[in-house]
């Protein structure tokens, strides 16, 4: 299970799981509860890349980033450092 601490959205942190470039596991503390269990059902299974492109750049409100946006970044960390 791999963490990663967001910023600019009420979320604080992801967790989620990898299977190679598969989504396995996706969790979010904090943020729109039935919202983001919603995301995390939609994009587990999905290859990670795909995921990176449906939801990198997403904003919520006035901000410049969303929690669909910081789970693209924290996916993207994950594939280019080489975890999983």
């Amino acid at each position: 299970m791999l963490n990663y601490d967001t910023t600019g959205v009420c979320a604080k942190n992801i967790k989620f799981e990898l299977e190679g470039n598969t989504v396995k596991s996706v969790s979010f503390d904090g943020g729109c509860n039935g919202n983001l269990k919603g995301i995390a059902s939609l994009v587990e299974g999905l290859d990670a890349n795909e995921v990176i492109k449906r939801l990198k750049g997403l904003k919520c409100k006035n901000k410049d980033t969303s929690c669909p946006d910081q789970l693209a970044k924290a996916l993207e960390n994950a594939i280019n450092n080489n975890l999983d």
